[in-house]
């Protein structure tokens, strides 16, 4: 019967969506530096959060911290100076520079650039236009130097006020969730989501952007450079707490870095960024299993945080 066909067909697709998954997996595996004796700190990586004012603290906390749980060696949060002690005051693992509402922003984030592998630009950023256009300074000067930078939050909000800040260049990848996603859409293709074809809206938006890769979050992820597209249906919870696409962003900033530094060998020709994001979301995910697993509708990001380890385990290492 036909009902019948279908679903062979859905469960074909479902088992072939498994298979594909397991081989991004595959390549997520080949891009993660192993541990060694021998490596100095700073070698697995220096990430930047670029990101934090007076009523946003927690964001840039998340993830500049997962970062560091993922495997960075040094994370860095550059904040307003009223967020800057409050961050510092979650925890000592952070260097926290509180330089984002000086009118020297851009220099003084500039100077630290050189020391930087990847920027995470956006969490608990606001809206505030004196804090916006430092950003868009910042992002310039990161541009200029080929460093890579992972686009979230608020950050996304200046990109769709400004597409030519990212218009073609490679080295970006944004993290919009479905809000971000249909306001960069209108900004960038003037036309509103055709909600019946997300493989293809993402498709069409990284394509528009000059093959900037975009991950469209939601019940699945949806991952284009504008030549490719990838699924990610890792199983996570009915659980939407709040600060999830924070530690999906920090863990990106490291998991760039990695990819780039191991190079297209390594992820058998697929771009790094797009295999870098299939892993930050796979990993994200895991975490939300986890926690939610332990905690239940009481979970939260926290909760989450503290599965890094075990999640990145499951996933990447046996």
């Amino acid at each position: 019967s036909a009902l019948r066909i279908l679903e062979r067909a859905f469960s074909l697709r479902k088992v072939h969506s498994i298979k594909d998954m397991e081989n991004t997996l595959q390549l997520v595996r080949n891009i993660i530096p192993p541990l060694s004796s021998t490596k100095h700190k700073g070698q697995d990586g220096r990430i930047g959060v670029v990101g934090g004012c007076q009523e946003y603290t927690g964001a840039p906390y998340f993830a500049a911290i997962s970062a560091l749980k993922v495997g960075a060696d040094l994370s860095h949060v550059f904040c307003t100076s009223a967020a800057a002690p409050v961050i510092k005051a979650y925890s000592p693992e952070l260097i926290v520079h509180p330089v984002l509402d000086s009118p020297s922003a851009v220099d003084e984030v500039e100077k630290w650039l050189p020391r930087l592998h990847a920027l995470v630009v956006g969490p608990g950023l606001g809206r505030d236009d004196a804090l916006l256009s430092n950003v868009q300074g910042i992002l310039e000067a990161s541009k200029a130097r080929d460093i890579p930078v992972v686009i979230d939050a608020d950050g996304l909000w200046l990109v769709a006020q400004q597409p030519a800040l990212i218009q073609g260049y490679q080295k970006a990848v944004l993290t919009p969730n479905h809000m971000e996603f249909s306001r960069l859409h209108d900004a960038v293709l003037r036309g509103p989501v055709d909600s019946d074809d997300r493989h293809g809206s993402v498709l069409r938006l990284s394509q528009a952007l000059g093959n900037v890769t975009v991950v469209q979050k939601g019940e699945r992820d949806i991952l284009s450079n504008g030549q490719q597209v990838l699924v990610c249906s890792q199983e996570g919870s009915s659980r939407r707490c709040g600060g999830q696409g924070d530690l999906l962003s920090g863990s990106l900033g490291v998991l760039v870095h990695w990819a780039l530094l191991a190079g297209p060998e390594k992820t058998n020709g697929s771009s790094p960024l797009l295999v870098a994001a299939f892993g930050a979301c796979s990993l994200t995910r895991q975490c939300n299993h986890q926690a939610f697993q332990k905690h239940g509708r009481s979970t939260t990001t926290s909760d989450m945080i503290a599965e890094v380890g075990a999640a990145f385990r499951k996933l990447f290492e046996t």
